[in-house]
């Protein structure tokens, strides 16, 4: 089931079949260096993942990450979508994607149908993002999507400081 359609991309709800991708996209070197190891080591745990993170938050908030597709053969290459943290007022973006299809314009593009979906949706006044605070590419992005920095923060559960960016519609 699609969620979203956009020029390339389907954007669709994650299932536990996608448990093998998510064990490889959250042991990318990339993945663990800007978002954190959330020690997924095997499938299980990836499955585990999947039930307590993003279909949790399904049926919690409404929204969630979704597993972003290439269009033209369906395959797996990145995440994104709306999150709650306990730690942050208001709903924050999150985007992941494969190496290999990093820096060719899917993150924006999926993260822009993400936004406009939600935004309009969820009838939200503000999204929230977090990054690294050496994550030029992804800091680079939410400008592109028209969010502002905020401030630096240190979320709980996490050992460094975050850059804090708003969006409010």
């Amino acid at each position: 089931m699609k969620l979203l359609e956009t020029t390339h991309l389907l954007i669709r709800r994650i299932r536990a079949d996608d448990a093998a991708f998510i064990l490889v996209l959250l042991n990318e070197a990339s993945f663990i260096e800007n978002i954190g190891d959330k020690q997924v080591r095997t499938l299980a745990d990836a499955l585990n993942y999947i039930k307590t993170g993003p279909q949790q938050m399904y049926k919690d908030f409404g929204f969630a990450l979704h597993i972003v597709c290439l269009k033209n053969s369906n395959k797996p290459i990145g995440m994104c979508g709306l999150l709650k943290r306990d730690t942050l007022p208001e709903p924050d973006i999150g985007f992941a994607f494969l190496e290999q299809y990093s820096g060719k314009g899917y993150g924006y593009e999926s993260a822009k149908a993400v936004l406009d979906y939600e935004v309009q949706d969820k009838q939200l006044k503000t999204v929230l993002a977090i990054t690294a605070i050496n994550n030029p590419a992804s800091r680079a992005l939410l400008f592109k999507l028209g969010f502002v920095f905020d401030k630096q923060v240190q979320l709980a559960g996490m050992e460094k400081d975050s850059n804090l960016y708003q969006y409010c519609n």
